[in-house]
């Protein structure tokens, strides 16, 4: 800190005066007349947001007249486990709820993805390294014949329909247009080959030991696009990336395998006696009411199903209302356990599916997970009103559909695992199974959004996590994850409010940076209490409609009162990073007036202080001066001390004293320090200034100052800090709770950044599994 300002170089009475309060005026003054280039942060948003209107509002809340499509389904589909291929048929009813006239509707197409000409295959870039993996060959040389193959497309009556495919996405066209309010229902028969398990979000995998498959059936159907108030058709293609949008309805759904197989799958089963044993049935009856899961099939039993071979088919009739999407797994390697847990007085089926390989994580901790998302993201947004939810093991590491999800997490095959694979595993479920909330329920747009669905579930996730165990090792959510990613180069990044298949950093970019900022918002900006609130507003106003950014932004504006455009603009539409410094701290100590006191402290402050080097050399080099040798130059102030208390001194103190008010005496008395801190935007992104102070008797405290600090001077400002004993150090971010990426500005006076290297011989590798090494005895035998 530097040193006190001499305050005996003003006349008294202006020394006291300005130091208790007006001359600290002039740099406030200052500091508002001064704006920095560019764009204000804190403008407001409504140039970058739609403008509100009856269909949606200001608010953030639906409007009176928002309106929204519907998609019903009748689905017949049968899986060929000797081709691995699928052969289905629908009837779709489609329901035109909007003002408008139709003439044509809009299919997903998602499979095409995996044709060998689709958009994604061609406009993919690629590089030939001098070492390429037989993955990466395969992937340049693959012959698989993927993609739908759409053998009709039909009316009611059986008439044809004229259709156009454009990639994934397929125009029908009506025979009338469809009038508001009506509905038209037509049926198309398909088929395609399904992928293997190197492919994301559906596929089979292959077991060579017992040679089965296990299959993870979604984007298997022709679907309905989304035709919305906001945007009309969303038919932007699928490149892989962005994910999907959809309308809600109710399905209906048979699904015909082998005899053998397991199958489950969005919604409720139909048809359990026939598909399930007497045995089956009263273990699903009993699970219903259990405190842990209850295996319906066991380990035992599906490793006995793995070697049958039936030549007959069974077929599963499902049903799910009011849902987005419908997906399904079938295999005959399934172990299948079940709890039920209580959400607004209903029973819902806490599920889980996997394969021997899965034990022991998968027995003992999926279906918990499953049961612990819905129990805690129904805490913090709307009750999970659907009957069932599912974890299901197998090829795909982690993809999410209404009421079931499919997850990795493999131990080794003695059994043992890693704290990575536990973590990863539960970590997985959690996120999942969250997204029946965000986007399956709160139905956001995940083709042009996708941190609307994976941001916020992510941010979710976290809190799900941490409430699992309190040293949850979250991946995503810590301001302190992002700081890597915030401190990139600039041309490396993607703002958030990128459209998914433009952002650079995928994961970061629709994941983590979101899930960071709302935990930011929920800790440092809001608080709990008026973040919960609003959160929780969002989704149950838009739970089952079709959000946007806007409605998101408004919502948690509108139910806590507090502005945040500044936050939204920094966070979502631009890459600044969070950088603030602590430039300077000047100290500032109020006079008492008393000359006593004060003459006494400069007394001791010209005593401690050390003499020149000229002056130290002087005092043993000049053996006189010429005072020393002629005293009659002498004069007055030779004598004089101007630190001594005279009677002069007194009588001012006592007349000024007479003139103060008792309140104002009182103030003169108090032990009071005053700061003035030097505060720097280095990063480009507003945040609010956390302070942490450590006073000389090593006690600390807190001081937040909201984010507005910066509205008139976005790049530097100053702040007076007034404490009651002096304060030694000054530290900004002490708990690296807003993503500061450059802690060595953020103490004053400057900490040396704390870090160790190591001494070694030879490099160790270290233990990846330390349960698998702990069955190991020291002598290296087993024990």
């Amino acid at each position: 800190m530097t040193s006190l300002i001499p305050t005996t170089a003003l006349p008294l009475a202006r020394r006291v005066a300005g130091l208790l309060g007006l001359a600290l005026l002039p740099s406030l003054a200052l500091q508002a007349q001064t704006t920095n280039s560019g764009t204000d942060k804190f403008a407001q948003l409504e140039t970058l947001l739609p403008t509100p209107n009856v269909f949606r509002t200001a608010s953030g809340a639906p409007g009176r007249d928002y309106w929204q499509q519907r998609a019903d389904y009748d689905i017949q589909v049968t899986l060929d486990d000797a081709r691995q291929a699928l052969t289905g048929r629908e009837t779709i009813t489609y329901t035109n709820l909007s003002p408008d006239v139709l003439p044509y509707l809009w299919l997903q197409l998602d499979q095409n993805v995996l044709e060998k000409n689709s958009i994604t295959a061609t406009t993919e870039v690629s590089q030939l390294q001098d070492r390429m993996t037989f993955n990466a060959i395969e992937g340049l040389l693959s012959d698989f014949d993927g993609g739908f193959k759409i053998d009709a497309v039909t009316s009611r009556d059986g008439k044809a329909l004229k259709t156009t495919t454009n990639y994934t996405m397929m125009r029908v066209d009506l025979p009338t247009p469809l009038r508001p309010g009506q509905s038209y229902s037509f049926n198309v028969k398909w088929h395609y080959n399904v992928n293997g398990q190197q492919v994301r979000r559906n596929g089979y995998e292959y077991f060579p030991e017992d040679k089965n498959y296990l299959y993870e059936i979604a984007q298997w159907y022709p679907r309905m696009a989304v035709y919305s108030d906001n945007q009309g058709w969303q038919h932007k293609q699928f490149l892989g990336s962005g994910e999907f949008t959809l309308p809600f309805g109710d399905y209906k759904v048979s699904i015909t395998a082998p005899a053998d197989h397991v199958v489950g799958a969005t919604g409720t089963l139909q048809n359990a006696a026939q598909v399930l044993t007497s045995t089956q049935q009263k273990r699903l009856e009993q699970a219903k009411n259990a405190r842990k899961p209850v295996l319906i099939i066991s380990q035992a039993e599906a490793v006995q199903n793995e070697s049958s071979r039936s030549t007959k088919t069974k077929t599963w009739n499902f049903a799910a209302k009011n849902v987005r999407d419908f997906a399904w797994v079938s295999s005959r390697k399934f172990i299948w356990d079940a709890m039920g847990i209580k959400q607004n007085n209903k029973t819902v089926m806490c599920m889980s599916y996997y394969p021997k390989e899965g034990n022991p994580l998968w027995g003992q901790y999926s279906t918990e997970a499953v049961a612990h998302t819905i129990k805690t993201y129904s805490k913090y947004t709307i009750p999970y009103e659907y009957p069932v939810a599912i974890s299901v093991h197998g090829p795909i590491f982690g993809m999410e559909y209404p009421m079931i999800c499919f997850n990795g997490g493999r131990p080794e095959k003695d059994g043992t695992y890693s704290a990575q694979t536990k973590y990863a595993m539960i970590g997985v479920i959690i996120h999942e199974v969250g997204h029946n909330f965000f986007p399956m329920i709160v139905n956001s747009d995940e083709r042009q959004w996708s941190w609307m669905d994976e941001g916020l579930n992510s941010f979710m996730q976290y809190l799900t996590e941490q409430e699992w165990e309190r040293t949850y090792p979250s991946r995503r959510g810590e301001p302190r994850n992002i700081v890597e990613y915030m401190k990139t180069d600039k041309s490396l990044q993607s703002p958030i409010m990128t459209n998914s298949e433009s952002a650079l950093q995928f994961g970061n970019n629709a994941y983590a940076k979101p899930a960071t900022a709302l935990n930011i918002l929920r800790e440092t900006v809001m608080g709990r209490e008026l973040f919960d609130h609003a959160f929780k507003t969002y989704a149950q106003r838009w739970a089952y409609k079709h959000p946007t950014p806007a409605d998101f932004f408004r919502t948690m504006e509108d139910a806590s009162a507090v502005d945040l455009d500044w936050f939204w603009r920094g966070w979502f539409y631009t890459t600044d990073r969070t950088d603030l410094a602590l430039e300077s701290v000047k100290s500032y100590t109020p006079s008492t007036g008393d000359p006593a006191v004060e003459k006494a402290r400069l007394q001791q402050l010209q005593a401690a202080a050390a003499p020149s080097i000229s002056a130290q050399r002087n005092a043993t080099d000049l053996k006189s001066t010429l005072i020393d040798e002629k005293p009659e130059l002498k004069d007055f102030y030779n004598e004089y001390n101007p630190l001594a208390v005279t009677a002069a001194d007194q009588q001012r103190y006592a007349a000024y004293r007479a003139g103060l008010s008792p309140e104002q005496q009182q103030r003169l008395g108090q032990q009071q320090y005053f700061y003035e801190l030097s505060l720097r935007n280095v990063g480009g992104l507003v945040m609010p200034v956390i302070i942490q102070l450590t006073y000389a008797d090593n006690s600390q405290e807190i001081q937040t100052i909201p984010a507005e600090i910066w509205r008139k001077n976005n790049e530097k400002v100053t702040k007076v800090l007034v404490t009651k004993q002096p304060v030694i150090s000054f530290v900004l971010d002490p708990f690296q709770q807003t993503a500061d990426t450059d802690l060595s500005n953020n103490a004053f006076p400057r900490q040396p950044a704390a870090s160790r290297f190591d001494l070694f011989q030879q490099q160790q590798q270290a233990a990846q599994n330390p349960m698998q090494q702990a069955q190991k005895s020291p002598a290296g035998g087993e024990k």
